[in-house]
């Protein structure tokens, strides 16, 4: 952001202050004088640290008040470390106060060049030290100071250094000397501005994806976590119940994916979580704290302003510069948005605002805009080191500024958003950032005190505990609103914005190489879209679409995810776990492999077994099959291509049955396939054959059968004639009638056990084996 001249915003208007201040710089004359030689001093401080003077560490793990006034006092505690090889002797810690620094610049000048150098300020000396007889090498020291404000010789209102030195002896330099020190920063504004600072302040509640795409196969679709990790970050002390827990007493925007509100609320109920090796699934065991988190977010957000992002937070700039292109990509954006207003009132109770959009960093430029805005966004969250000032302005600006199209670029200042990104867990860097926070807010409201301005902080989406608690301290520290006061997002994007701010968007060329080397790669969209042709395929033939559209569909939206910036292995894994297991389902629905046939006489049924698998049922569906040789075999009459249609319980298989036509004998291929109602082909073919041939053995071996009848039949006739002659033998000898040559039927004569041979084909109906 463009800076204040020197001094130039710092002087109060009314002449009372004005006058205050003289007398106070001439009061202190001598020290600025003594301060003056700071640069002067640098290489003497870089001789000393050569000879290894500069051996104590000295950290300042709290400061309260961190904006004292008039009759506090102010309480320093730290600890004091010899790094040395010799033991330090005669040592006392002591206070003293440095320069007021007039802009915003001075105070990163200050931080910058760490410790103050000998010809410094002097001591405050007397009581307000901590002294050490001995300070042995490798040892810490803890020590306390405590110093009425009015000792400290603060001029008028502004920011001053304050410095913490170790000074004493070792064997070596048997003279007192500053052997450690560490800086800090000291707001003073003794009286409230009138035109205080409206501070927007960002609370994030993001989160990395944690849900797959898999779920139960039980009415209530138990969802499947990759691990039990997000449980930790709940539970107490963990990173998103400190969010919780210090958010709810400070005046703050909540920024909610409500993509994490889903998965929190997926965790109330039974949940399953995938095993190490990501072959079994064992039960999760936070249902409890998941339950008492959303109950305390309830009560946290309730009557405050909440910004609901699109569902999983996708990646925008990732979307602009390598998936617009991509069929489909920005509809996905269209349909995170859509929902995330319905996941954040459903689960907390309150309605968000969901116009709002925020690229990572707040890094623009108009491709990104124009991505961030396509979804019905009509505030960009950006931020002052992509959208710079230009116009030369001596004080930073309003945040809000119409960058065109209905679009208003809310504009977050970099210093304040990135002073809690470093490591904050130590007592000492927390002190730090929180100090130099304080001081650059106040060091903005002094800029001009006759222009009331609003300011917005977008910190780091993912904060950790200790980065949290840092960022609570330094809010908390403003609770007197001296020099500021706090405002939610939606009135700040509404703020009248300056007329003379930056309102060009930066060209592409301007985008930050760092932050593009980390997005999301085109394919990462072509696999995004691959999963999503396979889904619609999928969806239109299901009884109860919902229970696959829902969470594949949060599970495409997961896979865009800004969360996966830095992390592409892991990216790609998820997108390949998403698309492996859609298709392991759509293979649930497929055709039974059927062996070669052979067809019994000219006609007959031709079976086809479709089985499903899925605990839902499927309709919609069209079975296919194709003789591939029409002129020897047809289907169902006389066609080439037989088709009828589908519908399988869950569960269950269905056989379809063709009736098949012979015109010539011999071996015919047939393709079975599955199709949806608009023609497009389900799953895979299947390829049998079909083996034309009137004279089966079957029908051999019924030939065979017939003729041995025949045979056994003529060899009873012999037998019988046989017996009568002889009979009739017999009786001539005994006197017989003579009538040997009638040739009439007689009455032993058998019935003829076989029917006329029928010339007729064969009936249909007749099964043939699969």
């Amino acid at each position: 952001m463009a800076e204040a001249a020197d001094f130039q915003g710092m002087v109060p208007s009314p002449a009372r202050r004005w006058l205050r201040r003289t007398a106070g710089l001439l009061a202190t004359a001598p020290l600025a004088a003594g301060l003056v030689c700071l640069p002067a001093a640098a290489p003497a401080q870089a001789a000393d640290d050569a000879t290894g003077s500069r051996t104590v560490d000295v950290s300042l793990d709290s400061l309260t008040p961190g904006a004292p006034v008039e009759g506090d006092k102010v309480t320093i505690s730290g600890t004091v470390t010899n790094r040395g090889k010799e033991a330090v002797t005669d040592a006392h810690v002591g206070l003293s106060v440095g320069p007021r620094l007039s802009t915003r610049t001075a105070i990163d000048a200050a931080a910058e060049r760490g410790e103050v150098a000998d010809g410094g300020p002097a001591e405050l000396g007397g009581k307000f030290t901590k002294k050490f007889a001995r300070l042995p090498s490798g040892i810490s020291e803890d020590f306390t100071i405590t110093v009425p404000v009015d000792k400290l010789k603060l001029d008028d209102q502004g920011v001053y250094q304050l410095g913490v030195s170790l000074s004493g002896q070792t064997q070596s330099r048997p003279y007192e000397q500053t052997l450690g020190v560490q800086k800090t920063f000291l707001p003073w504004q003794p009286d409230a501005t009138e035109k205080k600072t409206q501070l927007t302040y960002l609370w994030p509640l993001i989160s990395s994806t944690h849900l797959t795409a898999e779920t139960g196969s039980d009415e209530q679709q138990t969802p499947v976590f990759e691990s039990d990790d997000l449980g930790a970050e709940l539970a107490p002390g963990g990173r998103l119940n400190q969010l919780v827990s210090l958010g709810n007493e400070l005046p703050v925007t909540w920024v909610v994916d409500p993509d994490l509100l889903a998965t929190v609320n997926a965790m109330t109920q039974s949940y399953q979580v995938k095993s190490e090796d990501g072959e079994s699934t064992v039960a999760g065991r936070y249902q409890d704290v998941a339950n008492k988190w959303l109950s305390d977010l309830g009560k946290a957000v309730e009557g405050r302003k909440v910004v609901a992002l699109p569902f999983a937070d996708p990646d925008l700039a990732s979307l602009a510069h390598r998936g617009k292109d991509v069929p489909g990509s920005l509809s996905h954006l269209k349909r995170a948005t859509d929902i995330a207003a319905v996941a954040v009132q459903s689960i907390l109770q309150t309605e968000p605002s969901t116009d709002f959009s925020w690229p990572v960093d707040g890094a623009v430029d108009p491709s990104v805009v124009d991505v961030a805005t396509s979804a019905g966004a009509n505030n960009v969250i950006a931020r002052s080191d992509s959208l710079g000032e230009t116009g030369g302005l001596p004080y930073t600006p309003t945040a809000a500024r119409p960058i065109g199209d209905g679009t208003t670029a809310v504009v977050a200042d970099a210093r304040l958003s990135t002073a809690f990104e470093g490591d904050m867990a130590k007592a000492g860097d927390s002190t730090l950032a929180v100090q130099k926070f304080l001081a650059q807010t106040l060091a903005v409201t002094l800029q001009d005190e006759e222009k009331q301005r609003s300011v917005v902080v977008a910190p780091q989406r993912l904060p950790s505990a200790s980065q949290a608690q840092s960022m609570a301290s330094a809010l908390h520290s403003l609770d007197a609103q001296r020099w500021s006061q706090p405002l939610d997002l939606v009135a700040a994007a509404k703020a009248k914005p300056d007329a003379r701010a930056t309102t060009v968007v930066p060209n592409a060329a301007s985008y930050p190489r760092p932050l593009a080397a980390r997005e999301l790669p085109a394919k990462a969209f072509q696999d995004i879209k691959a999963t999503q042709d396979q889904l619609d395929n999928f969806k239109v033939i299901l009884t109860s679409p919902d229970r696959v559209i829902t969470p594949f569909g949060n599970a495409i939206n997961r896979a865009m995810s800004t969360s996966w910036r830095g992390s592409p292995r892991k990216a790609a894994e998820y997108r390949d776990g998403v698309q492996s297991y859609l298709v392991n389902l759509k293979d649930e629905v497929q055709l039974i492999q059927k062996s070669d046939a052979t067809l019994s006489g000219r006609s007959a049924t031709v079976p086809v077994t479709v089985q499903n698998q899925l605990v839902q049922g499927i309709e919609h569906l069209e079975l296919r099959l194709t003789s591939t040789k029409p002129t020897r075999l047809k289907l169902d009459g006389d066609q080439r291509v037989a088709h009828h249609p589908v519908k399988v319980a869950g569960g269950h298989s269905q056989s379809v049955k063709f009736t098949a036509t012979a015109n010539a004998n011999g071996p015919v291929p047939v393709i079975a396939q599955l199709y949806t109602e608009d023609g497009t082909p389900y799953g895979r073919p299947m390829e049998f054959t079909v083996d034309v041939n009137e004279f089966t053995p079957t029908v051999m071996l019924v030939l065979a059968g017939g003729v041995l009848l025949l045979v056994l039949a003529g060899v009873r006739m012999y037998t019988q004639r046989k017996r009568a002659a002889a009979r009739e033998a017999a009786a001539g000898d005994d006197g017989g009638t003579g009538d040997e040559g009638d040739d009439s039927e007689q009455p032993s004569d058998p019935t003829p056990d076989t029917g006329p041979e029928s010339g007729n084909p064969s009936g249909t109906g007749e099964k043939v084996d699969r």
